[in-house]
């Protein structure tokens, strides 16, 4: 008898949500499926190559079909010193990566949507040359990693008419 009334509600629930049109942000009927059909465009280095890498793999790129936006970025980092040996060199460094979206629609219909992101990471200054680049670039790659996050975020936003985040 129990076990009839909780399938009866839940079958009920489950009628009522698809009733009103609720479809998962996430799911492949959401705002998502949108973001395959986004081309990334970045700057020509390590970190805008990294950038471009992470927001293709964030956003699921479909490269088969053609892309029905093009999504442009421009970084700037910069590097500050945090933290001092008796010898003044830094021992950790601070990184901070700002980045500036701009989706356009190939078809050009509607005006191009904007935003920016940054984000800051940290990471050991090493005595050795190779250890250091090692370390500087991992930096950049967790940096371009959470900026890809945050521009998908900003993407499903912009795209589902949403303003809060």
């Amino acid at each position: 008898m129990c076990r009839a009334v909780v399938l009866a509600g839940l079958t009920a629930t489950g009628l009522l949500v698809s009733a009103c049109g609720f479809t998962p942000m996430y799911g492949e009927a959401g705002e998502a499926a949108g973001l395959r059909r986004i081309a990334v465009v970045s700057q020509d280095d390590r970190l805008g190559y990294r950038l471009r890498e992470q927001l293709e793999d964030a956003l699921g790129f479909d490269r088969t079909a053609a892309p029905q936006h093009r999504l442009t970025t421009e970084i700037v980092q910069s590097r500050r010193p945090l933290g001092r040996r008796i010898d003044d060199t830094a021992t950790r460094y601070e990184l901070t990566v700002r980045s500036g979206w701009t989706l356009t629609p190939v078809s050009g219909a509607t005006p191009p949507l904007t935003g920016t992101e940054t984000v800051t990471v940290t990471y050991a200054a090493a005595d050795q040359p190779y250890a250091a680049i090692a370390a500087q670039q991992d930096g950049e790659d967790r940096a371009a990693a959470e900026l890809a996050r945050l521009i998908r975020l900003d993407l499903l936003q912009a795209l589902s008419g949403s303003s809060a985040r």
